[in-house]
Parts: C-alpha cells; sequence; structure tokens
C-alpha cells in the first residue's frame, strides 16, 4: 500500500503510522506545579536525543479541548520533571495515570504509586520505578498539528541526575531482563522488553567496552592517548 499522510486516504480502519515506528519509549514524566500539586502522566512519544550532556525529549498534543497538558504546563513553569521507566510490573499504574483528569488532581494516588524525593530538584519520583531521570527544563518545540489536537509540543530537558536501583544492575551492566521495560506500539498495544542479543560493528577496532564507554572523561583520554 501506499498513501500521503493528510493528503491521500490510507483507506484502513486507523492511520498505520504510528504502528510502524515502535517499540517507542514511554516517557512516564512527573512534575509538580507551583503550589506543590504533583502530576504524572505516560507519553507515547519519548526518547534520548543526546548523551553527553545527555537530553531527552517527550511530546504532548493538546487535549481536545484546546488546552495544553499538565505536564507542559509545569515543566515550562518550574523547570523541572523527572522520566520514570516504565515497566512491566507497574504496567497498571502507567495506564491509570493516563487518564485525563482535572488540572491540579494527584495522579500519584491515583495511581497507588509511592512518592520519592528527588536528589536534585523538587520534583516527586516514582519509588517503584527501577530507573529515574531528574531534568532540567531546557525549551519547547511548538509544533503545529491538525484538529482536534491541535499544537502538539515537544519538550526537551536536560538529564542531570540519574537514579538506578541495585537489583536491576548484572554485572555493572542495566539487565533488561529485570527491568523489563514495556513500550507503546500501534493501536491500544504495548510490549514488554524481557530479551536482548549483542551485535559488534564488523570491523570495529576498540574493544566493547570502548563502546559501551560512550563519551565521558575517562573515554576522551583514551582517544586522546590512542
Amino acid at each position: 500500500m501506499f498513501y500521503q499522510p493528510g493528503v491521500t486516504e490510507h483507506n484502513l480502519p486507523h492511520d498505520p503510522f504510528k504502528a510502524c515506528v515502535v517499540p517507542r519509549p514511554i516517557g512516564w514524566i512527573s512534575t509538580q506545579n507551583k503550589e506543590g500539586q504533583a502530576n504524572l502522566a505516560p507519553y507515547s512519544q519519548f526518547n534520548n536525543l543526546t548523551f553527553d550532556p545527555p537530553y531527552v525529549m517527550f511530546s504532548s498534543n493538546q487535549t481536545v479541548n484546546g488546552t495544553r497538558k499538565d505536564t507542559v504546563v509545569n515543566a515550562e513553569q518550574t523547570g523541572r520533571f523527572v522520566w520514570n521507566l516504565a515497566t512491566w510490573d507497574l504496567r497498571e499504574a502507567v495506564n491509570i495515570s493516563a487518564e485525563q483528569v482535572p488540572y491540579g488532581v494527584d495522579e500519584f494516588e491515583r495511581a497507588k504509586v509511592t512518592k520519592e524525593p528527588a536528589t536534585l530538584i523538587d520534583v516527586p519520583m516514582v519509588r517503584e520505578s527501577p530507573v529515574k531521570f531528574e531534568c532540567e527544563y531546557h525549551s519547547t518545540v511548538r509544533l503545529p498539528g491538525n484538529p482536534p489536537m491541535g499544537t502538539v509540543d515537544v519538550v526537551i530537558g536536560r538529564v542531570i541526575a540519574v537514579h538506578i536501583k541495585d537489583e536491576v544492575m548484572t554485572d555493572g551492566i542495566l539487565d533488561i531482563k529485570k527491568t523489563k521495560p514495556i513500550a507503546r506500539c500501534g493501536y491500544y498495544q504495548y510490549t514488554v522488553v524481557t530479551e536482548t542479543f549483542d551485535m559488534v560493528i564488523p570491523g570495529y577496532k576498540k574493544s566493547p567496552d570502548f563502546v559501551l564507554q560512550s563519551i565521558n572523561p575517562s573515554s576522551i583520554n583514551l582517544l586522546q592517548s590512542n
């Protein structure tokens, strides 16, 4: 099949676009408004943008009545937000926190998850989540959108602190089989990651350990010495 989004009909019950770009990490984002009220919501367009320094982004449609999501408003007004890893064990809490509720309603309480104080910022984290990023708000890119959603807010933040529970580490590596992250597919479908495989780029002269280091002070020194 072939179609042009917004130009020609795909002649399917649902637009297959989002089902093509899978699996998508879930941006389970916690924020706090100026009055100290907590907010927690999942976003299916989330990813890291860079790793040195680390930046992440999440994309938020407007609500059906044309207002901006609480998460976006809070992040912009306070300059802070937290990403919490959405896992298989927390899947029901993630889903409950997706429900649209009036501004100021505490989704932590609705989803029955525990607030954990962050270290560097005044935003609660999900204690039950095995991985959390504390983020400083950087900017919002507003993209045009079609009715009924209208403008789309792409929120970018710099990761200033990382929390990883010791029990999900194996031999110094974050163990996907222990975290069991969930991700969005198309339609109402999700997936859970329980299996991985390794591949090293053919002809790569450095050791695999060097690849895993990414760019940090020790790897920069190694680059300069070679």
